[in-house]
């Protein structure tokens, strides 16, 4: 976000595609909406895949198909000239939770015009995606509120 930030400060046009992040209301969903119409964030997930976190009423089905159809939204935020940046957020969780593929995402890469940004985020970055890049920064997990039970709190998850 941060990033996002400093470029739409700039008027340079950014749109954020999360492919993880339900249709819940998130501060940074609120946060960025006077920024319009440089900073824009699209909802591209049905929540979160990870079984003890996952609403059992969403089939992986859903979750499956609301991230193919991020990939569109990426593919045309893209190529369409209209953003200086493209944040795919928790593209790399995808991958893992096999949402997507890791050649849907490579395919992402190659397609991006040399002027733009492309920013991809999330963990456990495959060595692919890390060949490809220009910056690679590694966020650790070393205490988290979840490990002692605490659920999302608002303002800090979401």
């Amino acid at each position: 976000m941060g990033l996002g930030l400093r470029a739409a400060g700039n008027r340079m046009r950014v749109r954020v595609i999360q492919f993880i992040k339900g249709s819940w209301k998130t501060g940074e969903v609120e946060a960025v909406k006077p920024l319009a119409p440089f900073f824009e964030i699209v909802r591209a997930g049905r929540g979160f895949t990870i079984e003890r976190l996952r609403d059992p009423r969403i089939p992986m089905e859903d979750h499956v198909a609301a991230a193919q159809a991020g990939l569109v939204e990426a593919e045309q935020a893209i190529t369409s000239g209209e953003f200086d940046v493209v944040v795919l957020d928790e593209i790399l969780g995808a991958i893992k939770a096999d949402l997507v593929t890791l050649d849907q995402v490579l395919a992402l890469v190659s397609a991006k015009p040399e002027r733009e940004h492309l920013i991809l985020t999330g963990r456990d970055a495959p060595a692919e995606i890390v060949d490809r890049a220009d910056l690679v920064t590694e966020m650790r997990l070393v205490k988290h509120p979840f490990q002692q039970g605490i659920v999302a709190q608002r303002g800090v998850e979401f």
